[in-house]
């Protein structure tokens, strides 16, 4: 039998000073059976980070040929392609040359500084990419806000989240590996 996702319902009060952006968004996000708290979290922390009225969560994991998020114009075509993890240079070739704007959100210290190493001089040949990355400790505390029902604010302001519930605050520093031309 296959397992089914757990749902998560997210209220998101948001105030991106630096894009002059106030938002209220509910969300609903579905966790994947494979999916650890802290991979969703970071999904949800990237659609935050990146919030418009047209940004939408795909199929992810269960769509091999779909980004995490992607954002679609008014003629349904892709403005930005959000990824998470290490990918393979073919599959970030491939968003490269469908979206005008690709960010990629890496994570897992290990990995991601030895993935980094490989796939930087190829990245660089790629300008519309941007790659992020959120180290374990920054990981670890995301994945503790992680609740069936949240209720978060956020606000951005020249590269820092801060992101809280009614118990805790945080202060998010992703750093930038890439940043698209």
């Amino acid at each position: 039998m296959a397992l089914k996702a757990t749902i998560y319902k997210a209220a998101i009060n948001i105030a991106d000073m630096d894009r002059n952006f106030f938002y209220d968004a509910s969300l609903t996000v579905a966790q994947h059976p494979s999916e650890t708290e802290q991979r969703m979290m970071l999904r949800l922390l990237a659609w935050i980070c990146h919030a418009d009225e047209r940004l939408h969560f795909t199929r992810g994991l269960s769509a091999e040929g779909e980004p995490e998020l992607w954002q679609r114009n008014n003629h349904n075509g892709l403005e930005l392609w959000i990824e998470l993890g290490l990918p393979d240079e073919k599959r970030l070739k491939k968003a490269c040359n469908q979206s005008p704007r690709v960010v990629l959100y890496a994570y897992g210290e290990r990995a991601a500084t030895v993935w980094w190493a490989q796939m930087e001089p190829k990245a660089r040949a790629m300008k519309n990419l941007s790659v992020r990355f959120l180290d374990d400790a920054q990981m670890a505390k995301l994945a503790g806000l992680a609740n069936r029902n949240m209720d978060l604010q956020a606000t951005l302001q020249e590269g820092t989240l801060w992101l809280s519930d009614a118990q805790t605050n945080l202060e998010i520093h992703f750093t930038e590996w890439q940043q698209a031309s």
